[in-house]
Order: C-alpha cells, then structure tokens, then sequence
C-alpha cells in the first residue's frame, strides 16, 4: 500500500486531534493549530485526488484489523479526493477571510470553543466523504450537527439563540429519519458497511422480496438528508442559521455543511441503494419537483427581503434547488451537473459571505439596501468581490454558476419528459436571481445622496482581502477550467458504481 492511501484517515484524525489539542489552548494558539489542520488535510486531499488520477481506481482502507463485514473502512476515489480538496480550499479561505470579526464577535475566553468547533466541522466533513460504513457516517452527522449549532450561537445574542435552537430542532428531525433508514436497511441487508449492503440490495431486488421496505428506506433516508440540507419546503431554519452567525460560520454552513449531506446522499444512492434501483423507484421524481419549487420560492423570498444577510441566506435555498433538481433529472449527466453545483455554489456563497463583511465594515455595520449604498467605492476590493459572486450565481460567462447551468440545461436534453419544466425553471430562477443580485450590485455603486451619512469606516484587514482575491480566482478557475473538473467528476461516479 502506497504511503499516500492512508492520507483520508489521517486527515479525519488530525482535525478531531485539533481540536481536543485546542480545548487546552487559548484562542489564538487554537487559530493557529486549526488553520494549520486545515491546510495539511487540504494538502492530504490535494494528494489523495493526484493518486487517485494517476491511477485510474478506487480504493478501500480498512480501519483495524477486522475485515468487511465486521470491520469499518475508507473509501478513496477521483470523487471524493476532488471534493475534500475544493471543500478544504473553501473552509481555508472562510476562516481566514471572517477572522478579524471572529475576533470582535466572539468572547475572548470562548475563542477556542469556536475554533474547536471549526476542527470538529472539517473532521466530519472529512468522514463523510471518505468513509464507507453507514453508522459511522451517522455518528459523523451528528457530529456536524453538534458542531454547526456551537458555531451558530457562539456570538451569544438572542437572535444567534433562537436560530441554533431552530437549527438543532430541524437538524435532529432529519437526523432521526436517517436513522430510522440505516436502522431498517441493517434490519433487510444485515450490512451497514456500503458494499455489502449493496450486493445484499441487488439480491433483494432482483428477486423482488422486500419492495415496500426498500422503498420505505429510499424515501426516509432521502427526507431525512434533504432536511438537513434545506431542501424547499424544509428550509426554514437558513435565513436565521445563516444570516446571524458569524461570517466565517455563515460562510461554512452555507458553502459546505448543506453539501455534505448531499454528497452522502449521493454516495448512498450509487453505493448502498443502486442509482438504478433508486431511478426505477420514482422517487427521483418528487426530488425533481421539490428542486424546482426550491429554485423559485427561495428567489421569491429572497427578493422580497430587505436585510441582505437574509437575502443571501434565501439564495442558498434556491440553489440548494438546484442541486436537488440536477439529480432528480436521474441521468448521469443531470448527476455531474448537481455534484458542479455543489463545487460552484461552494465556492460562490463563501464569496458573498465573507464580501459581504467589507461592505458591513465601511456602512456603519448596517446591512440594509439603504446603508449600502456606494458600499462598493467605499470599499473597492469587497465591492468587486461581491459582483464576482453575485454575477457567478446569475450565470455571467466566464464565471461557476454559468458554467452549472449550462450543465443543468443540457443535461436536461437528455430527459425528454423533464426537459420542459427544467428550462422553464431555469429561465425563470435566473431572471428572478438577476433581480436581487443584480439590484443589490447596483445599490453598492450607487453614490448617496448629498448629506446622507454612510457610517463608521475600518481599515480591513490584509487577510480578508487575501480571501477575497482567493475566492475571485477558484470561481474564475471552476469557471474557465471546468472540463477537467467535470472529467473528473465523471470518472469519480464511475467508481462509484
């Protein structure tokens, strides 16, 4: 075995390590030991995807020394080093860029809880991505849930309370539906370990036994993760989770928390259940739907609120929509183009999180329309930056999200019976996310008039810029080198088959 096949495990053990290490340190020493987890499992992932290109192939890591079925493993393929990588980058940049007001918004004697939480966030992440047994991917979920809601509230004001209290209400919710799945799927398969669970599915079915069961599993292992990851009309819990944390933590739960649970949905789909059997099951259909009316409420909402924290948290639902809508589309390329998205949306929505911090920083920390006017000379560098993202996720060439929806609609020739309803949802979502991005864009650039006052200005700090130009460039890179990623993404779900 290569030195670099263990990197997926060391990089789950590193980041838990930090933060039990952080516990005992103060807040700036638990910084420094979380960017530094951060950027070595980066590193690792960076790695992993290399090897994984140069060879061609998958590959198992069994955990102890106790074989499948009995034992626990990691899997590593094209896939999953791509999207460890991406969402290492992004959690990278996310903490570097909201530091100076993680710094002002937490207390100093909490500072290490946040950081500790950071570490306990990546290592979940991580273990979602890489492993291949289903309870221990369950303990990982409530890890991350566990870790989201301490984020959430760790700003200590009411408004951080109630929304961490929603958070942790929904979240269990959906905790509890995929429980009940894994626990029903043992009770059928006898597996929790994803391939023989998946060999144990394909006998099930090809003698037809156990068809309401199977079915009863598909549909509350995928409520379950679609609760979790906001899919409209479950999605009450983002404006709050996402508009009331601090930037690093909005930027984090936005850009990758929802992710990974979809990309455990997807693993389950082609390694437990069988992409097959879950297309001729019907339900990606109810996923399609519930995607397209995600796509447009999540617009509607957001252009109808005047807080622009809320407003960005409500494009997250729409885009979640997105997602949801590529993979009921239930071809191989409507798959790529939702897993694109996940890697554009990332990336795109961390943008507008941590940009969004520069223009608060020179409006007198006011999030308004009004406050926000000639935010964008005020602060050139932000301004840019939050254009950047706001004409990615409306689909300006050049940029991620053109690139996503580009995907999106030519997937969709594939579906002749969905083809219609996804342009049409596609024309209109985009209209509707030029409407509030776009009028926001332009309020930035529009000078105040004579006399009004625009609030207190800050001198910002050198790494929330860093993050910004770093956040402009990985959209430019998803954006005008997009078929090697999407290559890759291909060949990632064939291993996974």
């Amino acid at each position: 075995m290569s030195f670099v096949q263990n990197f997926p495990f060391f990089s789950i053990v590193i980041a838990m390590f930090s933060g039990i290490l952080s516990s005992a340190l103060n807040g700036k020493q638990a910084r420094n030991v979380s960017v530094a987890a951060i950027v070595l499992t980066t590193c690792m992932s960076a790695a992993v995807l290399a090897f994984c290109l140069s060879t061609g192939e998958s590959y198992t890591y069994m955990m102890g020394h106790f074989p499948a079925p009995w034992g626990n493993e990691i899997r590593a393929g094209v896939l999953e080093g791509l999207t460890a990588l991406i969402f290492g980058v992004v959690m990278l940049l996310a903490v570097v860029g909201g530091m100076s007001h993680t710094f002002l918004d937490v207390e100093p004697e909490k500072l290490n809880l946040f950081y500790i939480m950071i570490d306990l966030m990546l290592s979940s992440l991580l273990a979602l991505i890489y492993t291949n047994d289903l309870f221990t991917a369950y303990v990982f979920v409530e890890i991350n849930t566990i870790a989201g809601c301490g984020l959430i509230m760790i700003r200590q004001k009411g408004r951080s309370f109630s929304a961490a209290i929603r958070y942790m209400i929904m979240s269990q919710l959906g905790s509890g539906l995929f429980l009940i799945g894994l626990t029903l799927l043992y009770d059928v398969t006898g597996h929790l370990l994803m391939s023989p669970a998946k060999e144990s599915v394909a006998k099930i079915v090809a003698a037809g036994a156990y068809e309401i069961p199977m079915l009863v599993i598909l549909a509350v292992i995928s409520v379950g993760l679609a609760i979790k990851s906001g899919l409209y009309p479950f999605h009450s819990w983002i404006p709050d989770t996402y508009g009331f944390a601090t930037p690093t933590a909005s930027a984090i739960l936005s850009g990758l928390v929802s992710k990974g649970y979809i990309f455990l949905l997807i693993k389950i789909f082609y390694r437990v259940l069988g992409v097959e059997n879950v297309i001729a099951s019907r339900l990606v259909n109810v996923l399609f739907l519930f995607g397209l009316a995600g796509m447009i409420m999540g617009s509607v909402h957001a252009i109808l609120e005047q807080d622009t924290r809320r407003m960005i948290a409500y494009s997250s639902v729409a885009q979640i929509g997105y997602i949801y809508m590529g993979i009921g589309l239930g071809t191989e390329a409507g798959m790529i183009a939702a897993v694109f998205h996940m890697f554009s949306h990332s990336a795109t929505k961390a943008l507008l999180f941590i940009s969004a911090v520069g223009l608060y920083e020179v409006s007198g920390e006011k999030k308004d329309y009004r406050s926000l006017r000639g935010a964008g000379y005020r602060n050139p560098l932000a301004g840019v930056g939050f254009a950047v993202g706001a004409f990615s996720m409306v689909g300006f060439p050049m940029l991620s999200g053109f690139i996503s929806k580009l995907l999106f609609a030519t997937s969709a020739l594939q579906s002749p019976h969905k083809m219609p309803l996804t342009l049409i949802g596609l024309a209109v979502s985009t209209v509707l996310n030029a409407v509030y991005f776009l009028r926001l864009v332009i309020t930035l650039y529009t000078k105040n008039p004579d006399g009004e006052k625009t609030g207190r200005f800050r001198i910002q700090s050198g790494m929330l810029k860093g993050a910004i130009l770093c956040f402009i460039l990985l959209n430019l890179v998803l954006g005008l080198c997009s078929q090697p990623i999407v290559r890759a993404i291909g060949d990632g779900l064939a291993m996974f088959g």
